[in-house]
């Protein structure tokens, strides 16, 4: 007969899954590669079928949000499936989706005239089992606007993202985390013409039997990293010097000896 620990222990786990808190299985690939950010969330694991909270007060942000997302959407959609992008002002330039591997002809993009409109798509979109993600621009998000959208997901299994642009009239919602998305400035490796990689500081602000937090990353070789602060980076480069002058002291020492 089960203790009441054990009823409990259970029923906790059956509602992280109903959540969208579901843990990996053996031998299954790591998450979504978003590294030290993923242990945030319970069983370090990004919790997809579920709807995602982005905050952007002012257009660098929303730019910087819709990068951030694109990267997630490159793990989403390694199964297939398409993406759908609802909004009223687009804000998202469609060849820049290959900077982060996903084929722009593989993200429908949706471009209504009401706002409220765009909500009742991204409803009806949720509740399309074959979709990898909806991403849904919009200024306001209510609890019961919300709602119906996290019981779209908990059928349909779809992973939504939500970025609000007037966050200055925050309110309570249903979603299973809020983020806010800023940008940073890139930095160019050994000195390289261009730009760098994009980097982004990552905030958590809330999340569902989580644990919030702040992280600084970038998007390099096709996946997210964390951001080197300048003395790590000056330690790993001083490493690196050293390297070098030991391999050369030692074919140095091979031509002598010759």
């Amino acid at each position: 007969m089960e203790t009441k620990k054990q009823i409990i222990s259970q029923l906790q786990k059956d509602i992280l899954a109903w959540q969208g808190f579901i843990p990996p299985q053996a031998g299954a690939a790591e998450g979504i590669g978003l590294g030290p950010v993923e242990s945030a969330f319970p069983n370090a694991v990004f919790p997809t079928g579920a709807i995602h909270e982005f905050l952007s007060g002012v257009p660098e942000h929303a730019a910087a949000s819709g990068g951030f997302i694109a990267g997630l959407l490159k793990t989403l959609m390694l199964n297939g499936g398409a993406c759908l992008w609802i909004s009223v002002s687009r804000t998202i330039f469609p060849p820049a989706l290959k900077a982060f591997g996903i084929e722009p002809d593989r993200v429908i993009f949706i471009d209504l005239q009401r706002e409220k409109d765009v909500l009742w798509a991204m409803e009806e979109a949720l509740k399309c089992e074959s979709l990898a993600a909806v991403i849904a621009e919009v200024r306001e998000i209510n609890f019961t606007q919300s709602r119906r959208l996290q019981l779209a997901v908990e059928q349909s299994r779809v992973t939504g993202f939500i970025l609000r642009s007037d966050p200055r009239k925050l309110s309570a919602t249903a979603c299973v985390a809020r983020w806010k998305i800023t940008p940073l400035p890139s930095v160019l490796e050994d000195d390289m013409p261009g730009v760098g990689f994009p980097r982004w500081n990552v905030e958590l602000l809330k999340v569902r039997n989580g644990n919030p937090g702040v992280w600084k990353v970038e998007w390099a070789a096709g996946r997210f990293v964390p951001v080197l602060e300048d003395a790590e980076r000056s330690a790993e480069r001083f490493v690196t010097v050293l390297e070098n002058v030991e391999d050369d002291m030692f074919i140095l020492e091979e031509r002598l000896a010759g």
